[in-house]
């Protein structure tokens, strides 16, 4: 599984459009997997105990923004460096040791990549192809795969 130089190029570009509206299309991404496994909220510590509406959440704003930063970023870090590293303030054993206490399975990870694609979809329109969503599923994968490794 090995991202291309074309494909880091859709990645960027099409990040490069969504960018200025990012904090935007960054929640839908987490609104469209609650909307698909509303139970999945429950595996979010900052959501359990909060009375806020998801939409209002600025805990679950920043996650959001975080994963979708990532999922991109990745895309660029294996063409550079063959490998995923999800920078200073964390790491992917880290972010495994938190997926792992939360319970998420394989099907959080395809509806999360599905509810991804689709947000990307719907704020790029103009430029999705099958070649686009490959691109940013390769990126989104190998983010995943890195995590669930060290899981």
């Amino acid at each position: 599984m090995v991202i291309t130089a074309k494909q880091e190029a859709l990645v960027v570009s099409s990040w490069n459009e969504m960018k200025d509206d990012a904090p935007t299309f960054a929640l839908k991404f987490f609104l469209r997997l609650f909307e698909i496994i509303p139970s999945a909220a429950k595996r979010f510590s900052f959501l359990r105990d909060s009375s806020l509406p998801l939409e209002n959440n600025p805990k679950l704003k920043a996650h959001a923004m975080g994963v979708f930063v990532m999922t991109c970023e990745a895309a660029t870090q294996l063409r550079k460096t063959g490998k995923v590293d999800v920078g200073a303030n964390t790491s992917v054993k880290h972010l495994a040791s938190v997926h792992l206490k939360a319970g998420i399975a394989d099907v959080h990870f395809e509806v999360l990549k599905f509810a991804l694609l689709e947000t990307i979809k719907e704020a790029v329109p103009y430029m999705w192809s099958e070649e686009l969503k490959e691109a940013w599923s390769q990126s989104y994968d190998r983010l995943v795969l890195a995590i669930k490794n060290e899981m």
